[in-house]
């Protein structure tokens, strides 16, 4: 399933996405997730639990996929 979600502002952080979308329960679960190596960021796993995401990229987790797009 793929999620549109809006960002606001220049960037959000991996792990406050992870939450935000309700992939991840907590930031604990986001954080280990990402240590896992479970997340990928446009198609490259990422290891950086903060790092910062701008519209026009893509996030994978599990099934799930999330497009960034820039807030109206």
């Amino acid at each position: 399933m793929t999620i549109s979600f809006a960002v606001r502002g220049e960037y959000i952080q991996l792990d406050q996405l992870l939450k935000a979308t309700g992939l991840t329960g907590t930031g604990g679960e986001a954080h280990s997730a990402v240590e896992a190596g479970l997340v990928r960021v446009d198609g490259h796993a990422e290891s950086r639990k903060r790092a910062k995401l701008r519209p026009g990229q893509t996030v994978s987790f599990g099934s799930e996929t999330v497009v960034l797009v820039a807030a109206a």
